[in-house]
């Protein structure tokens, strides 16, 4: 993977995709990093979906699908695709810290 991380985050741990291998490591300053990495600047509609991501994740024990973001924080499927761009559910689980959502290439 080729993200590239400031230089006290090279020891994160990533999988070939650039998911985190361990969610329990992550923090806002790892999801700045990982998302500057995507070319995504976070708004406050980034961290209401990433948080929610974390928060489903550790009711439901994977990352949440599409669906159930957009069902549960409120907002459009054509807004997700402008937050999170290339697959939204996949994109925020990654600045998330989680891995990648079942059903998502």
């Amino acid at each position: 993977m080729t993200l590239t991380l400031p230089k006290k985050l090279d020891r994160l741990e990533l999988d070939e995709d650039g998911f985190m291998l361990n969610p329990e490591e992550w923090s806002a300053e790892i999801a700045e990093a990982i998302a500057e990495g995507e070319g995504i600047e976070l708004s406050d509609q980034h961290w209401a979906v990433i948080n929610f991501a974390r928060d489903d994740f550790h009711n439901e024990g994977e990352a949440p699908t599409l669906r159930r973001i957009i069902q549960s924080v409120g907002i459009s499927t054509k807004e997700m695709y402008s937050l999170f761009p290339g697959g939204p559910a996949k994109m925020a689980s990654k600045i998330a810290g989680l891995g990648k959502p079942t059903g998502c290439i």
